[in-house]
């Protein structure tokens, strides 16, 4: 870890609590507020609702007997304290019931709202429920912890819940539930493993799942089977997503599923990574948010209007302290309740630099290994300035959260917003930079040229952990159909062979490498580019392609496999990654060799050296390294030397 920034933001993070404690006691903001019970907790077994409203001049609690239109039971009034914090105790016989918020401006009384805090949810989401979440637990749950898997020794693997086992051959019984997570045994028609048990040995670490808290664009009442989204439009973040759960009536049963689905996860040894949305929220004026503190919660411009870095509507303000406080407890939140092992930040680019290392330093004091990153970039401009925010290029101020490179990405396989360009494997020229910034983790490095990479002006990442190291991902083509709009000639067999190309290259360079689910066997949405929200025929994963393309499925776990037992792969120091990795002449363009220096590892004389031929012809490449012998790829050995074929990686080791 990068020691001198965590400990100069500890220092920072000290200072500046200590600085608020100096403040006036009549406060409406929360930097004073240091105890952790807003929303509804339990005291001696009594319910207490707590809601942040500093500005309302009157707010009322509504209880309900059910879920839906019941008339109200009863309005219970509530007081405001100095902090701006409303109050509501409540009575034993109040478990069970379902609540709303209702706040008065100056001006009226506005529509009634769930609570932002609330942790169990009415069907949609729309009430919350009196229970106590921490009650609601699978047997032995007490003993679940996280995983002991280090950020530097990770390999990622994204995936969405519903298309994991949605499809007709997934073999598994749960479709589109948290359930699916706990079959074993499940296979295809031809009888190949899918499920957690195919996740499991393909050998990743780490399960990184698309957006699985309460999100609005889906009818939980409606028919689930003609429903799909990602889930990046928020409603209640700190409540599971109903439509996964095998019953929507019962507000504890997405609860109980979801920590039933992460034990068996982690019982196969995988760590889970929650894909979280904290930049904007799916709607503005009538959101739990605004309708408790309006415009508290988000950046507006000179005359009022929302602004929208998100390019969703609005984006939020985490340079608040409410939001701050709502953001850090929120996480905190899920890494304790659910156990979650990370967390990877939707558009992190709107957040500011300062919060997300408050975030960085709190949840390491949960769980050492929780393993960060996210988006270093936004949708669309945001007023504040580039140089509070924890863009790509500010990585380095960053406590040891990563960033996606698109250097990297783009560089493999050609820009993701030009369908036909090309990168390096797949008919590109020009872009040895940018593969070589990537193999090295998008640290600085004497033999890369920063000049000729293509986005980044110089290097960003302090530590080559701090790149998440990717060539495909749920947004824009899968891998295999972009490899197939640039070659729209090709045969199948061409194109799963730069796919084998591109994801070598992932998985054998520094940093972490994250693997968009049925890469590794060629999925494809049929040429969609965004499919958010297009149905399961597109988004679904094709068990059956693990079958036909079992010799990509192979070569992938060949390459995770050699990435764990050659230390060289994962130095885990800038300082290593400059000395051990020595970039090799090339006898023609398109063509990258590297050698590695096994002694920075181990104090063994190993030396591994990798050839990615990204070009159209077989290379000659001089290979006079003794006792090497290739590890991987098929090349012809000849008395002059390797012959690398067009379109493959070789590795040479003892």
């Amino acid at each position: 870890m990068n020691r001198f920034f965590l400990i100069l933001g500890v220092i920072v993070l000290t200072f500046s609590q200590c600085k608020m404690k100096k403040g006036t006691s009549n406060l409406t903001s929360l930097s004073q507020y240091k105890a952790d019970d807003l929303g509804l907790t339990f005291k001696n077994g009594i319910p207490v609702i707590k809601l942040y409203s500093p500005t309302a001049v009157d707010v009322k609690l509504n209880l309900y007997d059910n879920s839906e239109t019941t008339p109200t039971l009863r309005a219970i009034e509530v007081k405001k304290d100095n902090y701006g914090i409303w109050t509501a105790q409540l009575l034993p016989s109040d478990i069970e019931k379902y609540y709303t918020w209702q706040i008065k401006t100056e001006e009226a009384w506005l529509a009634e709202t769930v609570d932002p805090y609330t942790k169990l949810v009415s069907v949609n989401g729309k009430r919350g429920y009196i229970e106590d979440v921490t009650a609601i637990k699978p047997a032995g749950w007490e003993n679940e912890s996280y995983i002991e898997t280090s950020p530097n020794d990770a390999v990622i693997y994204e995936l969405h819940v519903r298309d994991f086992s949605i499809s007709q051959n997934s073999g598994l019984q749960h479709k589109g539930k948290f359930l699916a997570f706990t079959e074993t045994g499940s296979t295809n028609e031809q009888g190949d493993k899918t499920g957690l048990d195919y996740i499991k040995g393909l050998g990743v670490t780490h399960i990184h799942l698309l957006p699985f808290f309460d999100y609005a664009s889906i009818d939980e009442a409606g028919d689930l089977n003609t429903q799909y989204n990602w889930g990046y439009d928020p409603q209640n973040y700190n409540v599971p997503e109903g439509s996964y759960a095998t019953d929507i009536r019962k507000p504890e049963t997405r609860v109980f599923e979801l920590k039933q689905a992460i034990q068996a996860i982690h019982k196969q040894g995988i760590g889970v990574v929650m894909d979280v949305v904290y930049n904007h929220t799916s709607s503005k004026n009538d959101s739990p948010f605004d309708l408790t503190y309006p415009g508290g919660y988000y950046r507006k411009d000179k005359t009022g209007n929302f602004t929208d870095a998100s390019g969703c509507g609005n984006e939020t303000a985490s340079e608040t302290a409410h939001f701050r406080k709502f953001m850090i407890e929120s996480l905190k939140y899920w890494a304790q309740e659910y156990k979650i092992d990370g967390f990877r930040f939707d558009l992190m680019g709107i957040h500011d630099i300062e919060i997300m290392n408050q975030i960085a330093i709190e949840l390491r004091n949960i769980n050492p290994n929780v393993l960060l990153y996210g988006e270093g970039w936004t949708a669309a401009q945001s007023p504040l300035p580039d140089s509070l925010r924890a863009l790509k290029k500010n990585t380095y101020k960053l406590l040891d959260v990563a960033a996606f490179s698109d250097d990297f990405r783009d560089g493999i396989k050609g820009s993701v917003f030009d369908e036909e360009a090309p990168g390096f494997a797949n008919g590109g020229e020009g872009f040895e930079e940018n593969v070589k910034f990537g193999i090295i983790g998008n640290i600085a490095h004497p033999q890369v040229d920063m000049k000729k990479v293509h986005y980044s002006q110089k290097p960003w990442a302090n530590e080559p952990f701090q790149s998440i190291n990717y060539v495909s991902c749920h947004d824009n083509l899968t891998l295999f159909d972009k490899l197939y709009a640039t070659n729209i000639e090709a045969s199948e067999k061409e194109v799963l062979q730069m796919q084998k190309l591109a994801l070598g290259l992932v998985l054998t360079s520094q940093g972490i490498p994250f693997l968009h689910a049925g890469s590794e066997f060629g999925r494809s949405k049929g040429g969609v580019e965004n499919s958010y929200k297009s149905p399961d025929n597109i988004n679904q994963i094709n068990w059956e392609l693990i079958t036909k393309n079992k010799a990509l499925v192979e070569d992938v776990k060949a390459l995770i496999k050699i990435r764990k037992e050659y230390g060289v792969f994962n130095y885990g120091e800038a300082g290593k990654v400059q000395k051990g990795i020595r970039f090799l002449n090339t006898p023609q363009p398109n063509v990258i060799a590297c050698e590695l220096d096994g002694t920075l590892v181990d104090g063994k004389s190993e030396k591994v050296l990798v050839i990615a031929n990204g070009g159209t012809e077989t290379v000659l490449f001089p290979v006079d390294y003794g006792n090497l012998k290739p590890i991987y790829g098929n090349p012809k050995i000849t008395p002059d030397g390797a012959r690398i074929p067009a379109k493959t990686m070789v590795i040479f080791a003892k």
